[in-house]
């Protein structure tokens, strides 16, 4: 009988650096996908319309497209806004689950507290849920090593909590679920930013307010949260 396999695509938000005022939190978001749920007919899907647009095989970073940055500082609202719809829909329609863990930075005096606090955040939303995890055979852990620090937490914590873990490098064009990983580290780091008051101005410009924000993003995702 076929092995039943979970892939998790983690993703983080912030860095282990000095406290900034306009990135107040580290995120890292995780999302589980029973490798027996395909999604080809929503990649496809995705692949075309991205196609369509003008960006065939494009991996969509969405905070830059947020904030009118990179490969997007020269791109209309409209398509930018197309972009980002085109990622948020594909989620939605993905058989996924995720968690975010978050971790304020002001609270930490150095690195080496962030990384304490954000192994315990992790871990305790893995142990929340531990009977979800333990129905699959192998857990494989997509990660573009981006962050030497949370690369080191992810091999330590899921190796010490589950029997059969594969850590890989993944190169973010080539899996739509690791896009999917930066876009709910966007929309939980903009939300906990609101939490405490800030809503930077080119949020503002792309989502209208923070109430249609909540609305139209955020709350959209809540059935698929691992709580």
């Amino acid at each position: 009988m076929a092995e039943n396999i979970l892939s998790c695509f983690i993703d983080e938000a912030g860095d282990f650096g000095e406290f900034e005022s306009h990135s107040p939190f580290y995120i890292v978001s995780v999302i589980a996908h029973n490798q027996t749920d395909s999604i080809q007919t929503e990649i496809d899907g995705l692949e075309h319309f991205l196609t369509e647009l003008g960006y065939p095989h494009h991996a969509i970073h969405t905070a830059p497209l947020v904030r009118r940055e990179a490969d997007y500082q020269f791109l209309e609202m409209e398509k930018r806004k197309k972009l980002f719809n085109l990622l948020f829909r594909f989620t939605r329609k993905c058989p996924i689950k995720f968690f975010t863990a978050q971790v304020r930075k002001s609270e930490c005096a150095d690195s080496d507290v962030l990384e304490a606090k954000i192994t315990k955040e992790i871990k305790n939303k893995l142990i929340t849920c531990m009977d979800y995890w333990h129905t699959f055979d192998k857990i494989i852990i997509y990660y573009d090593n981006g962050q030497k620090q949370l690369k080191r937490i992810l091999n330590i914590l899921f190796n010490s909590m589950f029997s059969n873990v594969e850590v890989r490098k993944v190169n973010p064009v080539d899996y739509k679920l690791f896009q999917v990983a930066d876009l709910i580290c966007t929309l939980d780091h903009i939300k906990a930013k609101i939490d405490i008051g800030q809503f930077s101005n080119s949020e503002e410009e792309f989502f209208t307010s923070k109430h249609e924000f909540k609305k139209n993003y955020w709350r959209k995702l809540d059935a698929q949260r691992i709580n």
